[in-house]
């Protein structure tokens, strides 16, 4: 029976979303493989109720490995623990292409000779081969490959794949951890200033591109965030990041973040390729353009051709008397 193994990443004590959707992801091809998932979690404190949700969203095992000293990030621990769990037999190894999962996979992967495929976008079963769907040349064309050798060690986009429970009850097996980090050490973490709702992590987003014209009119974008709540996130294109006028933690993307909110706005964005590849999952997509023709009223649920400096300011005050 092929086993999958699914890294969960947690932070301060919480998973991330991106743990539950590689978990859910690990789920599907196992069934589609008469296989077990298995659920890997290193946490600094009690693991019980993480393990409990990991189970829940798919895991039939959850091996958690707890440690005060591996409570954040600790690359070479972290590399050696995954890398001795997952040679125990594995058929594939899934990771979060996320900071953690960018550094992590090709580190447990050179440790044991495994072929890599990175920022997955989709996974099938065909023929009992692994189908592993990835961008390249940034994002205007898709690859299909699979991997010869085992495990096969993938990392998958967050957003790409939704997280879904499966009413598992993953038994718990005690996983061994290095003593220490290693040689490098997480003394201090800085959060950036301010509290604003990361833009992967929002129900609601409302982004701008270079049609706004300067950072000096963001702040319509912003009064137009706040009319809908605290649930709305602020987004922007890569030129207007490029631009300087947006931190790059805005940037929505094939460079920047896939986000897969309920709500997008997209506001003064033609809709380059680029772009779309990092908010097709969106459940509904309201574009404002003043170009009838622009790329981004292909993709989007509703549409409404104007100049943003007149609809976004109306769009604003109606939504703030509505409420």
């Amino acid at each position: 029976m092929p086993k999958i193994l699914a890294v969960a990443e947690q932070r301060d004590g919480q998973l991330r979303r991106a743990a539950l959707e590689v978990v859910t992801a690990a789920r599907k091809v196992a069934d589609a493989l008469g296989g077990e998932v298995h659920a890997l979690l290193i946490a600094g404190g009690d693991t019980a109720a993480l393990a409990a949700e990991l189970g829940r969203y798919g895991a039939d095992v959850v091996l958690a490995g707890e440690s005060a000293a591996l409570a954040q990030y600790a690359p070479e621990a972290y590399a050696r623990a995954v890398a001795d769990a997952a040679g125990a037999g594995y058929w594939g190894v899934f990771f979060a292409a996320s900071s953690v999962g960018r550094d992590l996979a090709p580190r447990v992967a050179a440790r044991l000779d495994a072929p890599l495929a990175s920022d997955a976008t989709a996974l099938a079963v065909e023929a009992g081969e692994l189908v592993i769907s990835r961008p390249m040349y940034g994002g205007r064309i898709f690859s299909k490959v699979t991997l010869q050798g085992e495990p096969r060690i993938v990392s998958i986009r967050p957003n790409v794949v939704r997280a879904e429970p499966s009413g598992k009850a993953g038994a718990v097996r005690a996983l061994a951890l290095p003593a220490e980090p290693g040689r490098v050490r997480v003394r201090e973490l800085k959060a950036a200033a301010g509290t604003k709702l990361d833009v992967a992590e929002a129900p609601i987003v409302v982004s701008g591109g270079r049609g706004l014209r300067g950072p000096e009119n963001w702040p319509m974008l912003e009064a137009l965030a706040a009319a809908i709540g605290s649930q709305a996130a602020l987004g922007a294109s890569r030129a207007v990041v490029d631009a300087g006028w947006r931190p790059h933690a805005e940037q929505v993307g094939q460079t920047g973040k896939t986000v897969s909110p309920q709500l997008y706005v997209a506001v003064a964005l033609s809709g380059a390729m680029q772009h779309l590849a990092g908010m097709r999952g969106a459940k509904t997509i309201v574009a404002i353009n003043k170009d009838p023709d622009a790329p981004i009223f292909k993709v989007a649920d509703y549409g409404i051709v104007g100049d943003a400096f007149e609809v976004v300011p109306r769009l604003t005050q109606e939504i703030q008397v509505r409420k």
